[in-house]
């Protein structure tokens, strides 16, 4: 929640949403600076720093967090969010007013604030599966405040101003394999200590899988042999997607207490209207589902703080998605063995495979100018039948690929791209959504900007080595604290949910509650194509598509959010 202080001269009103983990560090620099402190929390502190400091104070904050500041002398509120985005922060622009909260919903309700929906965000999220991505949302009178941004409203004339404070240093630095293997391992040790600063129960989410595994392992590092541990873990009732053993064998590293959950397609239908309402936009996957129902778990086991292995994969490079951009990387150098090597030796899930790989490289590598002419020959149709192109067209949306969007030409431009506006800004909103709905924080320790600026300055074959191992760098930094053979895993299931049977166990619901009540009222979409593909899919006539997931996803958000597609 939003914790209201205002300094003793009057001057400043700051409202503060968040947690920072330094600020007893903080709170010591600033009583040598002459500030007397009447509380323990944060945020004193923090008002205490901006009025020694100003905008510079945000440099010196390890944590999350969105502030609103009032300055009176200056006649400005300026809008602050950290350096990635963990804590949300949006902003409406109405006739005779501004307005900025941590959710969408209270902004839809203010006089001048309509229900648009943005056509081009709904566009990049049925066609490509991206949100989250730049400073929109799939409303068109509600932007975001960037991650690493603040804003500058002017309380007289209304104008906002938006601009980047988080500046990181990026630039490349020489070190050994061995010796960035001990740095991150000494930063990321000590990045989940301090995250571990806290006077409320405290837990972890457990996939099983290496980021996960290493949280709960560095925790009982920092903590030492005293304290029980508790983790929460989604087990999936396929076979082929549990990772039960594999969280048996860190909760047991860990010594760790842990609660499972499991989920269903009749509880995905009975809960999805308030999971919608909970994310305030469409969402990319079931997968969400999972991770409510773990925060609906620890808040059962009367856990407020749950430590979240975020960012580690757009850190580390741990998508086999990525593994193009670096034969790219190769390929541009001319080592095109080396290239090889590395798409054939890579862990590929059943969908992609060395050819996939090999392909993606070679497709980046060409020039933005050709992009759309590549597109028209890979999609000569034209665009899917479920997509009404006409009324995108008709609101100046361009189906052609964002050039900005496919810059894969090295492994570091594909991570910084993840980082900053793919991959990343979603999960973040997930989590954040997905959590404060059942009043947890969710702290996520590889986003710690000490640990994130030095690893995002290291040579890419660090990251993904010779062999096409991908987290390289990272798997060496945790011998010895995290079981070989969790380190020594290749493969990557995550919170996965079983999308085609939940589908088929679903169809009835979705073709008669989802999309039957929705005939007609979102315009992009052709519904009567969408109803066919999932008749095909659920007699096998073709595989599963995230896009469908999109199209029900979009229409639900649409009726719930009374979303105006005029």
């Amino acid at each position: 929640g939003w914790q209201p202080m205002t300094s003793a001269d009057g001057r400043l009103t700051m409202i503060f949403n968040g947690e920072i983990y330094n600020y007893i560090e903080l709170r010591v620099e600033l009583e040598r600076h002459g500030y007397k402190f009447h509380s323990s929390g944060d945020a004193e502190v923090l008002l205490a720093a901006w009025h020694q400091w100003g905008e510079a104070s945000l440099t010196r904050f390890v944590g999350m967090f969105a502030i609103a500041i009032l300055d009176l002398h200056e006649r400005r509120v300026t809008l602050a969010r950290d350096p990635f985005g963990i804590k949300p922060l949006f902003i409406a622009t109405a006739p005779t007013a501004v307005a900025f909260a941590s959710e969408i919903s209270p902004l839809l309700e203010l006089p001048g604030v309509s229900r648009r929906a943005n056509a081009d965000a709904v566009h990049d999220y049925l066609r490509l599966g991206l949100t989250d991505h730049g400073d929109a949302t799939c409303f068109a009178d509600v932007q975001v405040v960037s991650p690493g941004h603040l804003a500058r409203i002017g309380v007289d004339d209304l104008s906002v101003e938006q601009r980047r404070w988080y500046e990181p240093d990026l630039s490349p630095i020489a070190v050994s394999i061995s010796d960035a293997a001990t740095t991150i391992r000494d930063l990321f040790v000590a990045s989940v200590r301090i995250h571990l600063r806290s006077d409320v129960p405290i837990g972890t989410a457990l996939s099983g899988g290496i980021d996960s595994s290493a949280i709960i392992c560095a925790m009982r590092e920092a903590l030492g042999t005293g304290p029980t541990i508790h983790a929460v873990s989604y087990v999936a009732d396929d076979p082929l997607l549990s990772e039960a053993r594999w969280m048996d064998l860190a909760a047991s590293a860990a010594r760790a207490e842990v609660t499972e959950v499991t989920a269903s397609a009749s509880e995905l239908a009975a809960d999805l209207d308030q999971l919608i309402k909970v994310q305030g936009e469409p969402f990319g996957s079931t997968s969400i589902y999972a991770q409510y129902r773990v925060f609906e778990a620890a808040r059962g086991r009367g856990i407020k703080v749950m430590l979240d292995g975020q960012g580690a994969d757009e850190l580390f490079a741990g998508y086999a998605s990525l593994v193009p951009a670096r034969c790219a990387a190769l390929l541009r150098r001319g080592r095109v063995a080396a290239a090889i090597r590395v798409a054939r030796r890579a862990y590929s899930p059943p969908s992609l495979s060395p050819r996939w790989h090999l392909t993606r490289a070679a497709a980046s590598l060409v020039p933005n100018r050709d992009v759309q002419a590549l597109q028209r020959i890979m999609n000569r149709g034209g665009p899917p039948p479920w997509l009404n192109d006409d009324w995108l067209s008709l609101r100046n949306v361009s189906s052609a690929l964002d050039p900005s969007l496919r810059d894969g030409t090295t492994l570091r431009r594909a991570l910084d791209l993840a980082f900053d506006r793919t991959s990343l800004p979603a999960l973040l909103r997930y989590e954040d959504r997905n959590s404060m709905a059942v009043s947890i924080e969710s702290r996520v320790p590889f986003l710690d900007p000490r640990l994130v600026e030095f690893v995002r300055r290291l040579p890419e074959e660090y990251l993904i080595d010779r062999d096409g191992t991908t987290k390289s760098v990272f798997r060496r930094a945790l011998r010895g604290l995290v079981p070989d053979s969790l380190i020594d895993r290749r493969d990557k299931i995550g919170f996965a949910t079983p999308e085609q049977k939940w589908l088929r166990t679903l169809k009835p619901w979705i073709q008669d509650d989802v999309l039957g009540a929705a005939a007609g009222s979102v315009p992009v979409l052709h519904l009567a194509a969408v109803r066919r593909e999932i008749d095909e899919v659920v007699t096998g006539g073709r595989p599963f598509g995230w896009h469908l997931w999109r199209c029900l996803n979009l229409v639900r958000w649409s009726e719930l959010m009374d979303v105006s597609w005029e």
